[in-house]
């Protein structure tokens, strides 16, 4: 299956504003079923492993697991006995409006509104082939029709939630006009509410909020119902967790004692250092000349990526860290987010399946998805994907993604038989 350039092209150009005068279809059914999976190393999403294992799907769920061969197969059967089973993993910070233009470069301002609905759709169909059942996009404007497009309309992708566009401000900006900037995000229709409290690491990793401007953000983020999450750096770690900010970005340059009052605060933290470094370098050129793309800023990043390696040790450091799997992925980047891992179990010290369940339970519990995905348990939405060969002893499974199922569809599916 690829994605279908037309209806995106429907979907995502000025064509959806005459369509809003229309009542909506209802959103898509998920397969009734029942579909039994057939198992034989499943891994649940919470650091259970389990063996020989049927998995019933119906209407979208997990209806039942049990012993193979306990119960008579009905329905289509889908055998994965030979691969690892494990929930659809989930990233909590990419970037699907950021994509390559048509000369290869960093996509602008200036392409085309065509151009730039197929890049943003091209990005999000390689997360979901690479195991990525759901990403949290942080945030631009045009990752909302795509999200309502896979949600409601049966458009192929992964589950997307958004931020829209960012808050920023600096310590000048009134409380009222920050709440008003929360306000503007959940009338637009944002599922959380991106916050820069620290200026790019490119341009010097500097404060741009104070703390009570920071607590007066996710004070009304959480008043209208959205979570928040803070790109901060340094001390505004500590300020922001302090603050009552759900999600905490980067951390770069943060100090241990930073990194402890986060923790203790409850906040999930969300440190990079297996893709978004390593991909901006393998891709400079495609990006310098660009903002603040710089090839100052590049070296920046290059020289400085041992403090992310070592905010991450502290994280693991800290018994009550919940350390939540986030790529921050741009251009050049999507479909490659499982190259994290190998930044988290190489450089963080994590074990491969604190890694792996990091990017399911406790991404889900992190998003608000708790109670629906994350994990294989009767109840849970069936998103499954399996992998060719056994994580926890040869991590480089994550990078041999052989069947994709979101919700009871499947996307992907390498073996003989599709239901």
């Amino acid at each position: 299956m690829k994605p279908l350039l037309l209806p995106v092209l429907l979907l995502f150009t000025g064509l959806t504003e005459a369509a809003t005068a229309v009542t909506p279809l209802p959103p898509p059914q998920a397969p009734v079923g029942p579909i039994s999976v057939l198992t034989s190393h499943v891994l649940d999403g919470l650091g259970g492993e389990s063996r020989d294992l049927t998995l019933v799907i119906r209407n979208g769920h997990i209806e039942s697991i049990s012993p193979t061969g306990t119960e008579k197969l009905s329905g289509a059967v889908i055998d994965l006995r030979g691969y690892t089973v494990l929930p659809g993993f989930i990233d909590t910070h990419v970037h699907l409006d950021s994509h390559w233009d048509a000369q290869g470069r960093i996509a602008t301002e200036t392409e085309s509104v065509a151009d730039g609905a197929t890049g943003i759709a091209n990005a999000a169909w390689a997360s979901l082939m690479g195991g990525f059942t759901t990403v949290q996009s942080v945030g631009d404007p045009t990752e909302r029709p795509l999200r309502d497009a896979i949600r409601d309309r049966g458009f192929p992708g992964p589950r997307v939630l958004t931020s829209l566009a960012w808050i920023e401000g600096d310590p000048a900006t009134s409380d009222d006009a920050l709440r008003a900037m929360v306000q503007q995000r959940k009338a637009e229709g944002a599922d959380l509410v991106k916050i820069f409290a620290s200026s790019s690491q490119r341009v010097g990793a500097t404060p741009t909020l104070t703390e009570h401007q920071l607590k007066v953000l996710c004070d009304e983020a959480k008043a209208v119902g959205l979570r928040s999450m803070v790109h901060a750096y340094r001390s505004q770690v500590a300020a922001a967790a302090r603050a009552g900010c759900r999600q905490i970005e980067h951390a770069t340059y943060a100090s241990a004692q930073d990194v402890h009052v986060a923790v203790e605060a409850g906040a999930y933290l969300s440190p990079q250092v297996g893709l978004v470094v390593q991909n901006y370098i393998a891709n400079q050129e495609r990006y310098i000349g660009v903002g603040n793309y710089t090839p100052q800023g590049m070296q920046t990043m290059l020289q400085d990526l041992h403090f992310d390696v070592e905010v991450c040790q502290m994280m693991m450091a800290e018994p009550k860290a919940k350390i939540v799997f986030s790529t921050d992925a741009t251009a050049g980047a999507h479909g490659r987010n499982a190259e994290e891992f190998f930044g988290r179990v190489q450089a963080c010290g994590q074990t491969p399946l604190q890694a792996l369940t990091s990017a399911q339970s406790l991404a889900a519990d992190a998003i608000g998805l708790g109670d629906r995905i994350g994990r294989i348990a009767p109840g849970f939405e069936a998103d499954l994907i399996a992998l060719e060969g056994d994580p926890l002893q040869d991590l480089t499974a994550v990078r041999r993604v052989a069947f994709v199922m979101r919700g009871g569809t499947v996307y992907k599916w390498r073996g003989a038989q599709r239901p």
